[in-house]
């Protein structure tokens, strides 16, 4: 199994840090930049067409719970059951930066900020 490092490029489109999940730490996913096979969501789909490196950089959406791509109802679901909060991690990202919060959760080692 691989160890949880802070690695900038591990912060998911959606402010996860896949550097701390469980399927990567695993070997069974290349994390939420490199999947390709991940054309399913939608907040990927969004930031690779907008060039952004996360829901952070996005201006139209200061708050990413209006925005109806990040907050839908099966995201909502997720975050309920795991006890995420894809919202306060995209905050983190804008207030410390991709490294900051790859730092953070690395130390942390979680995959998320707790609801």
């Amino acid at each position: 199994m691989k160890e949880i490092t802070a690695d900038p490029n591990l912060v998911a489109y959606c402010g996860l840090y896949c550097g701390a999940c469980g399927a990567y730490l695993k070997g069974r996913c290349p994390g939420c930049h490199a999947n390709a096979k991940a054309t399913w969501c939608k907040v990927r789909t969004c930031c690779i067409e907008e060039e952004y490196a996360s829901c952070a950089d996005c201006t139209q959406h200061r708050d990413p719970k209006t925005c109806r791509k990040f907050n839908n109802p099966i995201a909502r679901l997720f975050g309920l059951v795991f006890r995420s909060d894809r919202a306060a991690c995209i905050g983190q990202i804008r207030t410390l930066g991709r490294d900051g919060h790859a730092t953070d959760m690395a130390m942390r080692r979680r995959q998320s900020l707790p609801r």
